[in-house]
């Protein structure tokens, strides 16, 4: 696959997705790279690596679109930014995907003015892998839709089945909606509409709500909420991951018999913060639109850069996209 990747997205770009890009040719991860923006800088960077030259294409792009930006705006306004040159080269099929770790909302904004909507499908979402304690599971939307209606909700369900399917190769899968609590007359209006909706889909397999306590549990594979609880969730969460490993690290600096504890348990650190870690996965997928947009952190370092191309490359090799649009284009939800 041929991957175009807006290179000056990140809190230190272009330095993450230069050497991100090299990593992944040199690893075979994808068969070509675009990396879009300046060139003069880009090909600076480049020669300070070994790679396979025609594997990494420079597309020049003089502008760039910053996280101080309106999003909606920006995505017009700067048709030669980085971001929008690298969504149009997917869109004209050089580039079977687009990848960006910059503006999340300019990104999202950007995508639906190149690529557009699938046919029918209300708002596209923001859908993050989550880790749990038996795997990961989808969570829908985390940020594109800060008000919603209960029929968005349901179509997120919808598209987030057939994420999981084709992610985790499950047949079934199972759908919740984050609530303040499991009984079916919980939360507020947009919920309790929500899951009337959701319990007469026969296209998904509702479970009911879900609380926020159960997240990391496992014991589904969808997770479906609005925009903004959704944000707001994942934030809550990275923050908590972050100050727990830092406080444990505080504790281990504390005596010696602390450190012979923390050497003792290092493999089982070491296998929670790779757990917890968002480079693992690298990047987010942007449902609902025609066409193959991955997000990703904007403080992403070289490795995080290689594993959302490794994401992203993974997407674009499925049927997603074709799935997506074969129910959504078929059936007026």
């Amino acid at each position: 696959m041929k991957i175009a990747i807006d290179a000056f997205g990140s809190d230190n770009a272009p330095f993450p997705e230069v050497e991100g890009a090299v990593i992944a040719v040199n690893e075979d991860i994808c068969e070509k790279i675009f990396l879009v923006g300046d060139r003069t800088i880009l090909e600076k960077e480049l020669d300070k690596y070994f790679y396979p030259s025609n594997r990494i294409e420079i597309v020049h792009a003089s502008e760039v679109i910053t996280m101080d930006d309106n999003a909606s705006k920006a995505a017009r306004v700067k048709q030669n930014s980085s971001m929008v040159k690298s969504l149009q080269l997917h869109k004209d099929g050089i580039a079977d995907a687009a990848l960006s770790v910059g503006n999340t909302g300019a990104a999202m904004a950007a995508s639906l003015f190149v690529l557009g909507r699938i046919k029918n499908i209300y708002r596209p979402a923001i859908a993050v892998t989550f880790p749990t304690i038996s795997g990961h599971e989808i969570i829908l939307d985390v940020g594109a839709n800060v008000d919603c209606e209960a029929e968005y909700l349901d179509q997120f369900a919808i598209m987030g089945s057939l994420y999981a399917k084709f992610l985790f190769n499950i047949k079934k899968p199972r759908v919740a909606l984050l609530n303040i609590g499991e009984e079916s007359k919980k939360g507020n209006e947009l919920s309790k509409k929500a899951y009337m909706l959701l319990s007469k889909n026969d296209a998904i397999n509702f479970i009911g709500n879900i609380e926020g306590k159960d997240l990391l549990q496992g014991i589904t594979e969808v997770v479906i909420c609005d925009g903004f609880v959704g944000n707001v969730m994942l934030k809550t969460v990275e923050g908590a991951a972050y100050a727990i490993f830092s406080m444990m690290k505080e504790q281990m600096k504390k005596d010696w018999v602390a450190k012979i504890g923390a050497i003792l348990s290092y493999p089982v650190f070491r296998y929670i913060k790779m757990k917890m870690d968002h480079s693992e996965i690298g990047g987010a997928l942007l449902v609902g639109l025609d066409g193959v947009s991955v997000v990703g952190h904007g403080r992403s370092n070289a490795n995080a850069i290689k594993n959302a191309i490794k994401f992203t490359n993974r997407i674009a090799e499925s049927d997603l996209i074709l799935q997506m649009k074969d129910y959504f284009e078929g059936n007026v939800t």
